[in-house]
């Protein structure tokens, strides 16, 4: 049940035991777990009129449930007038194709000239703001250097439909990439867990699978063709965790082409990239497929290989012609 309160609303009901907290509130409440364990953080869930306390806690059967969501605050983000290429639009979300170089959301060192400001622009304002304030709409995130197909919630209710899709891995999600070497076998699935790296906090790593730390990643990787020193791999992932392609691709030593944190380019390749001026990892979010939150239609969406992309194929590929 959802009680409007002018600068918020509640959102109470009775809980299913079984599962964790955090996720069956989740579930009760169409709110992300992530959103859910911050506001059990701030003291804003109760259970039977008492503060819930730990989000990893087994959820009691029948409790009643209590949720304090304070209204989104203003996003602090201003809008600017930035060139967006916009695959799909409705009232609901937007299908961006994002060029490489663009940030997603400001941060340090990145205030301003990134998607979000081109969205507040474009959409006028009408963003979910689940998000928070840094980063309204945002559902998910690909890395700056990375191009290709990203969804934004216009509206809270396809913010909170999306994520579920996430968070179950419903979504169809194939991205290209150009790495180091030739994959043998020339398809197969890498299944780490994939955390912070001890060694550099900038990195991310594949961890022992019985880590407490870090996420289980799922990565499906397949060679579409072969290439000088190198070849055109499509990835299809289960997960989504952070860098998950360029931490698996690396794991098995055929790091991205261009990547400066997870490996250097061989031989082959090297005087190709420097002449290119080829400064960025070789990935692009090609393939994107979904059900409308809204709606229930399901799309999907495809994007070409940007310029770069195409120009580093042709020149390492003239041997496999």
């Amino acid at each position: 049940m959802y009680v409007g309160m002018g600068d918020g609303e509640v959102i109470e009901g009775i809980l299913t035991g079984g599962e964790r907290l955090d996720k069956a509130l989740a579930l009760a409440s169409d709110l992300s777990r992530e959103r859910v364990k911050a506001l059990i953080a701030e003291g804003r869930v109760s259970l039977d009129g008492k503060p819930a306390e730990q989000p990893s806690a087994k959820a009691p059967e029948g409790a009643h449930f209590r949720i304090d969501v304070p209204a989104a605050a203003p996003a602090k983000a201003a809008p600017q007038e930035i060139p967006l290429v916009i695959v799909y639009e409705d009232e609901h979300l937007v299908v961006v194709d994002k060029p490489a170089g663009m940030v997603v959301h400001p941060a340090a060192g990145n205030p301003d000239g990134t998607l979000v400001n081109a969205l507040l622009h474009h959409c006028r304002g009408q963003l979910s703001g689940i998000g928070g304030v840094a980063r309204p709409g945002i559902v998910h995130r690909i890395d700056k250097d990375t191009s290709g197909l990203l969804v934004v919630a216009k509206s809270d209710a396809a913010h909170a439909g999306l994520a579920r899709q996430f968070a179950a891995h419903d979504l169809e999600r194939a991205y290209l990439a150009v790495c180091n070497g030739h994959p043998k076998p020339p398809w197969g699935t890498i299944s780490e867990r994939i955390g912070r790296s001890d060694a550099n906090r900038k990195k991310m790593a594949v961890l022992p699978k019985d880590s407490s730390r870090g996420k289980h990643a799922v990565t499906h990787y397949k060679v579409l063709k072969e290439l000088d020193g190198c070849s055109l791999v499509e990835c299809r992932l289960e997960t989504g965790r952070t860098h998950q392609v360029r931490v698996h691709l690396s794991s098995i030593g055929h790091a991205l082409l261009g990547d400066p944190l997870y490996g250097r380019p061989n031989s082959q390749v090297r005087e190709v990239l420097k002449r290119l001026n080829f400064q960025r990892q070789a990935l692009h979010a090609a393939t994107l497929g979904f059900i409308h939150p809204i709606t229930r239609d399901q799309l999907r969406f495809s994007s070409d290989l940007p310029p770069d992309m195409e120009e580093l194929i042709d020149e390492t590929g003239h041997s496999n012609r």
